[in-house]
């Protein structure tokens, strides 16, 4: 993103790894109405094709009710079948060309690729629509390897590829991101509070 024109980051939405659909769709809903999503990521962790299935049925509706588009993350071969508009994938570049082959040139394909300007790049010039980098706050899962300011200074300045920031995000996180980043994704930060919607208004405050 060039920087003598800024924008606002927008907020690109995670669903939780596992989640009673009748219990979850009225609290997505919610947050869909109350705030604007550019992305919705179906990032659904069941073994079973049939939950996945049935998870991303419900939220598609929901997510296209409202014009916003739903991916689903690393299900390449349910994209299509299940009437979603692309795909992200967990695996940095590797499966970016063969996405991009199948799906053809409309859906989104979107790459996380770590901490690894190298993999974004690559993930790039083979078809994704996105990067996403991450984690940057502190977490214990994965290696500890923290996608630093630097990394998305660096990318905003010179790839024009949009870049996502997700992973362990807090307040600080957002205001210190917010000009060098196209999206903040957001998930577990905000659906085990009682009130996603209010958790995810005040974690994105910098943004207003």
């Amino acid at each position: 993103m060039p920087q003598d024109a800024p924008e606002q980051p927008q907020i690109y939405l995670i669903t939780p790894p596992a989640f009673e659909i009748d219990a979850f769709a009225p609290k997505l809903a919610a947050v869909l109405d109350g705030v604007e999503i550019a992305c919705l990521r179906l990032a659904h962790a069941s073994a079973d094709a049939d939950d996945v299935a049935r998870a991303a049925d419900a939220l598609r509706v929901i997510a296209h009710e409202r014009d916003v588009p739903i991916v689903i993350e690393k299900h390449l071969g349910m994209v299509e079948r299940l009437g979603l508009d692309g795909v992200h994938l967990t695996d940095a570049a590797r499966s970016v060309r063969k996405a991009r082959k199948e799906l053809g040139a409309d859906p989104i394909v979107g790459a996380f690729c770590g901490a690894s300007t190298h993999e974004g790049m690559t993930a790039g010039e083979v078809g994704a629509d996105y990067i996403a980098f991450g984690p940057v706050g502190d977490s214990p899962l994965g290696d500890g390897t923290r996608a630093e300011h630097d990394l998305f200074a660096w990318w905003s300045q010179m790839i024009e590829l949009p870049v996502v920031a997700e992973g362990a995000l807090t307040v600080d996180l957002v205001a210190q991101l917010a000009p060098v980043t196209d999206f903040f994704a957001i998930g577990q930060e905000i659906w085990k509070a009682e009130d996603p919607l209010a958790a995810l208004t005040a974690l994105t405050a910098p943004l207003r």
